[in-house]
């Protein structure tokens, strides 16, 4: 186990020239001569900074066809290694290594590359320091080779994957950062010691000087895609094609006609009553494409300004979803200015017109930027426009200070109506594992922004205060290799009427198990207060205080099982469905439990089968005007499916969701004008809800982000007014069939 890391650094030192470094999973001795060669790997998880138990090497070198970077990490016999198959953008908890690049140095947007051990990659794009994303799909290249004493990857990432800052005497700073994962046993050691756990991350890559190397692209991706509908039995022939044109590293342009966009993909199934939009993430690849730039996230959960899912989505006439004429996306920057713009044209007197513009300049420890979107309704007199302007600055190493402040001018039928925001957030790590954060939001009640963003709703003033703990020197026998502790308290006042919606406690405690595995424990304690969404803008309610308590735990493949668990209990209603908390307060207590097993048949397939039981006894779901209902609900879900790796190009998925829902009523209740909701004499019934979707898919990789797809979708929803147990709701929803299609997509990326 010692003499791996001599006898490599030996090599690299009295190597011959080097040759071009080859892409093999294989250190050639000379190859990487020339390449910075870093061993200083310490653990970060647990984040103790102490140096990595089992050794890890690695190799970074500039050249003319990208950034080249291999990593050698120890794994002798008697450490476990995971050795399944797992598909592209995984999430399993397996052997792999990352290798995370901000292409600027500027602290604002990485990207991340993932190697796994048997050759499975995930890629990511990281913005506000620790938010990733792996809706992008990038090209690179990769390989993985594995030995008796451990393994080896190599990466070799195109100059033109991202934009890049202006080279000053033929160099210029990037920033970068690696870290290697044996899955088993959940550690973690890394180069700088740098953790996404805490607040600042993407801050803390190490910054390098790269010879100003400069490459061009242009690539075009034309697809075909035919579909069949088995319920009304017509069938559709659709073509496009994206297009990337990227002439130098500080210049990047992407089109696209008559896209095809998310057909072979498919968004999880969710039951919603609540009066807040759900949020989907975005896997069409002219969006994701270099999508960093827009980001202006507004601390709320979701938050953004461009929510490209937006674009092509339910037409204004309500006519179903939108076509997208074309659309065209440029990424840039100018010294230490990047830019970006984004417009987009759907089809039809219905169709909408969409535009962002985005400037970030950096100042080396603070950067300013501003975001201008406005979108077109011509089909509802309607237009509207967005400007954002943010700042983060990171004074020294232990604050991290960033805000924002937003307006909205929106012009409707010759109204005009404006609304302000603005957002502010610190935090401050003294050291010793502690962490403190101030967090605050003010969204004024005439503030829009999702025409084109999305915001889960305005009209609220919020402040949080909070601290954390991280414990890592726990006794060798415990079960658990690090706690990290949180206290938080919160308070949610509307900005109309200042009426208080929440005072929030929250302590829950994050562990990392030395099997690997996570758990998390959290406990929320509510204050007595007000709903004013529930009703539409028909009257606030209030409500008694409230509680819930969750525990979540999960585990890596250990033998031929990997199994996730969660429980949760909680007041009333308050764990349902995106409704209120119920009436009742804490004298009635509801539950959930969730259990998903995933069975390895073999280190190429597995199948899942998550299995969820959820009982409300006090469920509030808005009727009409000041009318609300309050139900007992039960649910129980399904979501399960399969992986087949058949080959290194081929893969075959199933994913297959049910649900069966049950509310009986207790009544219905009118909310008064002082907030206290009374019987009334309108009766609200019993309903029940079915509601199934099922996708399996075939993809085959005929060359790097060119592919042959072969999809089945079925699915259905079905609400009634009767009512049903949840069991038998459940199973029945296995026959629903409103919609049934076959599709085959045949996209190939040329690149010219």
């Amino acid at each position: 186990m010692r003499f791996a890391p001599f006898a490599w650094s030996l090599l690299a030192a009295f190597a011959l020239p080097a040759a071009a470094v080859t892409i093999d999973g294989h250190i050639q001795p000379g190859e990487w001569q020339g390449a910075r060669h870093i061993t200083d790997f310490r653990q970060t998880q647990p984040l103790t900074g102490k140096p990595a138990i089992y050794p890890v090497q690695a190799w970074i070198l500039a050249t003319p066809k990208g950034l080249a970077v291999a990593m050698r990490v120890s794994q002798p016999p008697g450490v476990p290694r995971t050795e399944q198959h797992v598909q592209h953008d995984f999430r399993e908890e397996v052997d792999r290594v990352n290798i995370d690049v901000d292409f600027t140095g500027s602290g604002r947007t990485g990207y991340n590359f993932t190697v796994a051990s048997t050759g499975a990659i995930d890629d990511e794009v990281i913005t506000n320091e620790t938010h990733s994303s792996s809706d992008w799909d990038g090209i690179w290249q990769h390989a993985v080779s594995q030995d008796a004493q451990g393994w080896t990857a190599e990466v070799l990432i195109p100059w033109y994957t991202a934009p890049m800052s202006s080279a000053v005497n033929g160099k210029r700073t990037i920033s970068v950062y690696l870290d290697r994962v044996i899955g088993v046993l959940g550690l973690r050691a890394a180069w700088p010691v740098a953790s996404y756990s805490n607040p600042r991350f993407l801050s803390d890559f190490t910054p390098i000087r790269v010879p100003a190397y400069h490459q061009s692209l242009l690539a075009v991706s034309p697809y075909v895609s035919g579909t069949y509908d088995a319920v009304h039995g017509s069938d559709r022939l659709r073509e496009g094609a994206d297009i990337f044109w990227k002439p130098d590293s500080r210049f990047q342009l992407t089109a696209t006609l008559n896209p095809d966009f998310g057909e072979v993909e498919s968004d999880d199934l969710v039951v919603n009553f609540g009066a807040i939009e759900t949020f989907f993430s975005d896997k069409r690849a002219f969006f994701t494409e270099n999508h960093g730039i827009f980001d202006f996230s507004l601390l709320d959960d979701n938050s953004q300004l461009v929510y490209s899912r937006r674009v092509g989505g339910p037409a204004d006439d309500g006519d179903g979803a939108s076509d997208i004429s074309a659309a065209v996306k440029l990424n840039g920057s100018a010294g230490a200015t990047r830019y970006g713009a984004l417009v987009a044209q759907e089809r039809g007197a219905a169709g909408r017109f969409f535009s962002a513009a985005r400037v970030v300049h950096d100042f080396g420890d603070q950067n300013l930027g501003l975001l201008l979107t406005r979108v077109e309704h011509p089909f509802l007199d309607r237009d509207a426009t967005v400007l954002g302007i943010d700042d983060h600055w990171r004074p020294n190493a232990e604050w991290t200070i960033a805000g924002n402040v937003i307006g909205s001018d929106i012009v409707q039928h010759d109204l005009r109506t404006r609304g302000a925001g603005a957002t502010f957030l610190a935090d401050y790590q003294p050291g010793g594992g502690w962490t403190s954060e101030w967090a605050g939001m003010h969204f004024d009640d005439k503030l829009q922004v999702n025409d084109f963003g999305y915001l889960s709703r305005n009209d609220f003033d919020y402040l949080h205060w909070e601290v954390r703990k991280r414990t890592t020197d726990l006794p060798s026998d415990s079960r658990y290799s690090s706690h990290e502790w949180q206290f938080r308290i919160d308070g949610l006042n509307s900005d109309d009427e200042q009426l208080r919606l929440r005072r929030e406690l929250r302590i829950s405690r994050d562990s990392q198990l030395r099997s690997g595995g996570q758990e998390n424990i959290e406990l929320d304690i509510d204050s007595a207060g007000w709903d004013d969404l529930l009703t539409r803008d028909h009257g606030a309610l209030l409500l008694p205080p409230s509680f819930s308590l969750n525990l979540r735990e999960s585990s890596p493949r250990h033998g031929d099982w990997a199994i996730d668990s969660n429980f949760s209990i909680s007041s009333g209603g308050s764990a349902g469905n995106g409704t209120s908390a119920g009436l009742s307060g804490n004298r009635e207590i509801g539950y959930d439990l969730e259990f998903t097993p995933t069975l390895y048949v073999s280190n190429t397939f597995n199948v899942t089968v998550g299995l969820e039981y959820q009982y409300l006894p006090d469920w509030l779901v808005w009727q009409h005007d000041n009318l609300v209902g309050r139900f007992r609900q039960r649910m129980l879900e399904l979501d399960s499916g399969f992986f087949w790796s058949i080959s290194a190009r081929q893969e075959l998925r199933l994913k297959l969701q049910a649900i069966g829902l049950d509310a009986h009523s207790r009544g219905g209740y009118l909310v008064g004008a002082d907030g206290h909701a009374r019987p009334a004499t309108e009766p609200v019934g019993d309903f029940s809800v079915r509601d199934f979707g099922v996708q399996l898919r075939y993809r085959y990789e005929l060359a790097p982000l060119s592919y042959l797809y072969v999809v089945y979708g079925r699915g259905g929803f079905l609400e009634v007014p009767q009512p049903g147990a949840a069991f038998d709701l459940f199973r029945r929803s296995f026959a629903l069939r409103q919609e049934a299609q076959w599709l085959v997509k045949l996209n190939y990326r040329l690149d010219l």
